[in-house]
């Protein structure tokens, strides 16, 4: 990596002063939730990482501790500590202060940047209760001290350190009043770390948790880079081919990407500019997707297996199967949003469509054997998607004008959405209790028979002409997935109503794995719920409790006395309650128990694995996750 030798206090440029980022944070960190809590450590990683790709920090620590503070630690050159000319305060100082400063403007401070804007040590520090700063640079460790964006004491010297030991440390403390919870979620951390580990095969990333009953210390480096992030990434799933690497500079715009089919219908591909992983895409991705496409078909005719008259393969035939990371690095990258999600640079793109059209010729012109493998995928999945629109046309055209569900749905007399709710429920004897004590104004009821079809394992086409998945479907009024229209939604609330037993269990994870893969935005907006049956009965001269769990069935027993005159009935199923008992404890708005399904994007990838090892094929993983999850299960039925 080709050093910079101009880094000092008048490599930093301002641009603005700081502004309201207390009262608007959403505007730099995306959200209060967890994820943009979690997004404030990152923002401190990331200018350490821009240490690294100047050439100059190759160690990074991460450090999550008792008090509810988090440390960034890098052995890079430093934050300068010297007066800005312009300014006449410390640059460290103007870092942590001043909205839009930093060494990212052209002033010479870096050639590559993920932390563009220049906002995030203000940012971080914003919205923070305090933070500290330390500096080892040239033999002396600075140190500043700062509350909720403003400098409480100036930059002093603290002590003393080797000349060689330079770096910065920051420490802080997030805000309560600005964030919902201020508890860092420490899974979601590593899987970053992880990943900037993957981006940076040079550098180590140190992670230690210190909070009470989470301690752990680990280490990312991945000394393979993207070829190791593609392997891990369909570990455990049957590999169609080698995986592919390439690396190209194009007009100051590095391109670099690993890609490998799988034998399993789905795409992923990640995409990265300057470390920082572009979730929603931008032209850098498209110019991969398109490039990739078009070479594809170019081969296909080539080859025969494409004749005249046959269409084109689509971008999703050719690319079914594909794990793929795409990184580049930009000098000027342009990014929608200051949280980076989507990357709007038109050069980006059309660099990576000149690289793709070098390498991948190249690399197939080689290896036939690979290239007929991919093909044979986009054959495949053609064959497919075909079917799959057969079954999607067919199941619209019948449930466009009607609530038609085989005669299953036993709809409300209502048609307001916002007052109205549907139960789905395991088997008719469950059924029958439902339509019986429900308000059938606002409640309707929708049951279905044993355990519906696994998404996980099954395909679009064999997905749509299952009879109970279809008539949730028809029931929901919504279309599904590309068909999928939330504004046509006919229930403001789905809630799951299943036993409490290991049955229930799977068949409620069952339905919500069909919603997240196929409907996800009914999870998103908040209209998916679990219901709360009881678990315990409890009678006591004429008097009558319910418990839903363990813990309340004890406490209730303790409140009325343990004796002779207690009757307990354990509920094993909802067909064993009567219609009143069903109202009473499960569907009466004023009283019932309902847990709401909640996911935002931070889960997602998280979610992605879980339903996968859950619900997928592999019995290893499944395994492995039951095993190491099974001490925090209470109430199970065998």
């Amino acid at each position: 990596m080709e050093q910079q030798t101009t880094y000092n206090a008048n490599s930093i440029a301002v641009l603005e002063g700081l502004k309201a980022v207390r009262k608007r944070p959403g505007m730099y960190i995306g959200s209060v939730s967890t994820r943009g809590l979690n997004h404030l450590i990152y923002e401190i990683v990331d200018n350490a990482v821009d240490e690294h790709l100047a050439g100059y920090c190759s160690n990074i620590q991460v450090i999550l501790d008792e008090d509810g503070t988090a440390t960034i630690q890098d052995n890079g050159r430093g934050i300068p500590t010297g007066i800005n000319s312009k300014t006449g305060i410390p640059a460290v100082e103007m870092v942590f202060t001043m909205l839009h400063a930093g060494g990212k403007f052209g002033t010479g401070g870096y050639k590559i940047s993920g932390g563009l804007h220049g906002v995030g040590a203000s940012v971080v520090n914003a919205l923070s209760v305090w933070l500290e700063v330390k500096v080892r640079s040239e033999g002396k460790v600075y140190q500043q001290m700062y509350e909720k964006g403003k400098a409480v004491a100036p930059l002093e010297v603290i002590g003393t350190c080797r000349k060689g030991d330079t770096g910065t440390t920051v420490t802080f403390l997030p805000d309560g009043e600005i964030f919902d919870k201020t508890y860092f979620k420490a899974e979601s951390i590593k899987s970053r770390l992880h990943e900037t580990a993957y981006l940076n095969p040079g550098l180590s990333i140190t992670f230690e948790n210190r909070r009470s009953g989470e301690e752990e210390t680990v280490l990312f480096h991945e000394e393979e880079g993207l070829k190791a992030y593609v392997r891990d990434l369909n570990k455990g799933k049957p590999a169609v081919g080698e995986i592919v690497y390439f690396k190209k500079k194009v007009d100051d715009i590095e391109v670099e990407a690993a890609f490998q089919y799988v034998d399993e219908f789905q795409e992923t591909i990640m995409g990265f500019c300057n470390n920082i992983c572009t979730m929603e895409g931008g032209t850098h991705i498209t110019g991969f997707k398109t490039k990739f496409t078009s070479v594809m078909n170019q081969y296909a005719r080539e080859l025969g297996i494409l004749k005249e008259k046959d269409k084109n393969f689509t971008g999703a035939d050719v690319r079914n199967g594909m794990t793929a990371v795409l990184s580049i690095k930009h000098k000027d990258p342009r990014f929608e949003g200051q949280t980076k999600t989507k990357l709007d640079n038109p050069d980006a793109g059309k660099a990576v469509s000149e690289v793709l059209g070098e390498e991948l010729p190249l690399y197939y012109d080689r290896n036939l054997e690979e290239l007929k493998k991919v093909i044979a995928c986009a054959e495949k999945s053609a064959k497919i998607r075909k079917a799959e629109e057969r079954a999607r046309t067919n199941l619209i055209s019948k449930s466009k004008f009607s609530i038609d569900t085989n005669g299953k749905l036993a709809n409300c007399e209502s048609r307001n959405p916002e007052e109205c709710e549907v139960f789905i429920v395991e088997g008719d004897s469950a059924g029958g209790s439902a339509k019986t004590a429900r308000n059938r104004r606002t409640q309707a009821i929708l049951p279905i028979r044993g355990k519906i079809l696994n998404v996980e394992k099954s395909r679009l086409d064999k997905i749509l002409v299952n009879n109970e998945i279809r008539a949730m479907i028809t029931a929901f009024g919504t279309g599904i997935h590309e068909d999928f229209d939330i504004t046509k939604l006919r229930y403001n609330k789905i809630i799951i109503m299943t036993d409490a037993d290991v049955d229930g269990a799977h068949i409620a994870t069952l339905l919500l794995t069909f919603l997240y893969r196929f409907m996800p935005d009914l999870i998103k907006e908040g209209h998916v719920y679990l219901a709360q049956p009881p678990l315990y009965k409890v009678e006591k001269n004429k008097k009558v409790w319910y418990a839903y769990s363990d813990e309340e069935l004890n406490k209730i027993l303790t409140d009325i006395g343990r004796d002779g005159n207690n009757k307990i009935q354990r509920y094993k199923g909802l067909g064993e309650m009567d219609a009143s008992q069903l109202w009473e404890t499960t569907m009466d708005p004023e009283k019932r128990i309902l847990l709401r399904v909640n996911m935002d994007d931070d889960a997602a990838s998280e979610l992605d694995m879980t339903f996968d090892t859950l619900m997928g094929d592999r019995v290893e993983p499944r395994r492995e996750f039951i095993e190491a999850n099974a001490k925090y299960v209470q109430n199970l039925d065998i």
